[in-house]
């Protein structure tokens, strides 16, 4: 029997965060879109991240300072960094491009275009969350760093932010405990003041979801096999029981996205973070707002009923199962900072997409510019929604107007 066919002005694969602020801006501008993935709406690394909006997060994941720290980031009990031996042949060319990333003037590079889009980030978001009518999901208390035993010098990620005009405020321990009084003893902190929080990110890609429909986008569950060129401005995707006709496809498919690109002959070193969370059930968190112990390596944030312990970086791929160690692991951190918690209600293990350089690909395909790419953010997925929302916008629209888009080019590995 042959596949059902549906036919669009714009098809986006993908269905979570990114790809829902794209969809929502898109059709409230009078576009006919459709969403096309395999799973529930926002059910992947949107669902179980740490909740944070960070445009405070200009510093690559690989800088000097990851460097420097490398003997033990590798081999280090506690370390927040793991890797799976079975995967390592794998990730070599993905790990030797990010150690060339990771040196001093490539790391500068890579913070500044990060901060070119997260300096508009939070704007983005309150303007995209008014018009959604998700707003009372956004709490705006800032984020917290803490520092336990030693309040360092400055390292290199601060000193990029103080060159980027960041706002960071450097806390002694009194102020530590006046900001958060519920935390145990801290030599120091680092405030970033322009932060905020989802304090439910499934209600969030729900409720964003809800908002996009009722502007007129359909979503169809169906995984994307194929993405066929159909001459110079109309494309065919393939999946197992439809054939989906559009003018314009956005790739927003996270770490599922590399297979697809390479179809349209856009080659990507994007590979995959695996990520974790903890959730312990609570009708009132001890903490204010998302608080990151520097040495641990993760966030600790309150959401509606519960507080979620998310991070530390697992490279692995998408395939193997969750990895009981890293749970352990963030159990036994978060039990530092507050050690009469009860069992944790759950875990989580999702999958980043993560490129070398910590930049995503925002921007036209190099043979078929009806594509637009929006994928690989890395650790910043939440937080550079809306404003990927306005530049794909611009895109599809002939232009880009507001950002330098050159950083985060498709091709900009070869």
């Amino acid at each position: 029997m042959a596949a059902a066919s549906i036919k669009t002005e714009i098809a986006i694969v993908g269905a979570g965060i990114i790809a829902l602020a794209v969809a929502y801006r898109l059709a409230a501008a009078g576009r006919d879109v459709l969403v096309v993935d395999p799973n529930d709406v926002g059910s992947g690394a949107s669902y179980g991240n740490a909740g944070a909006i960070a445009p405070y997060g200009c510093a690559p994941i690989g800088n000097p300072d990851v460097l420097r720290n490398l003997p033990y980031l590798l081999l280090g009990s506690e370390s927040p960094f793991a890797m799976r031996p079975a995967a390592l042949p794998s990730l070599l060319p993905w790990l030797s491009r990010f150690l060339w990333q990771s040196t001093p003037m490539r790391a500068r590079r890579n913070g500044h275009a990060i901060h070119s889009l997260l300096k508009d980030a939070a704007q983005a978001w309150h303007h995209l969350a008014a018009q959604a009518g998700v707003s009372d999901l956004i709490h705006n208390e800032g984020c917290l760093y803490i520092y336990r035993e030693k309040a360092p010098a400055k390292d290199w990620a601060s000193r990029l932010r103080d060159d980027l005009g960041v706002k960071q405020e450097w806390l002694t321990s009194d102020e530590v405990a006046k900001l958060e009084p519920a935390l145990p003893h801290m030599a120091g902190g680092l405030f970033f003041p322009d932060a905020a929080h989802i304090v439910d990110p499934p209600a969030l890609t729900r409720r964003l979801a809800m908002a996009a429909r009722s502007h007129g986008v359909s979503f169809q569950r169906a995984r994307v096999e194929r993405i066929e060129p159909q001459g110079s401005d109309r494309f065919r995707l393939a999946c197992a029981d439809v054939a989906i006709a559009a003018n314009k496809v956005v790739l927003a498919a996270g770490a599922w996205s590399r297979t697809l690109a390479r179809q349209v002959g856009d080659e990507v070193p994007l590979d995959t973070e695996r990520g974790y969370h903890l959730e312990f059930a609570m009708d009132v968190c001890p903490i204010t707002r998302p608080v990151s112990p520097i040495d641990l390596g993760f966030y600790v944030t309150p959401m509606a009923g519960r507080l979620r312990v998310a991070g530390t970086v697992e490279l692995g791929g998408l395939h193997a199962p969750l990895n009981p160690h890293r749970t352990a692991l963030l159990e036994r951190g978060v039990r530092k900072l507050f050690p009469d918690l009860g069992a944790p209600q759950s875990h989580w293990l999702g999958f980043r997409p993560s490129l070398p350089d910590s930049l995503p690909v925002i921007g036209p395909s190099r043979r078929h510019p009806g594509l637009i790419h929006a994928f690989g953010h890395g650790h910043l997925g939440m937080t550079l929604a809306a404003v990927t929302s306005v530049t794909v916008a611009g895109l599809l629209e002939g232009g880009n107007g507001a950002w330098d888009l050159s950083p985060f080019r498709v091709d900009r590995f070869r």
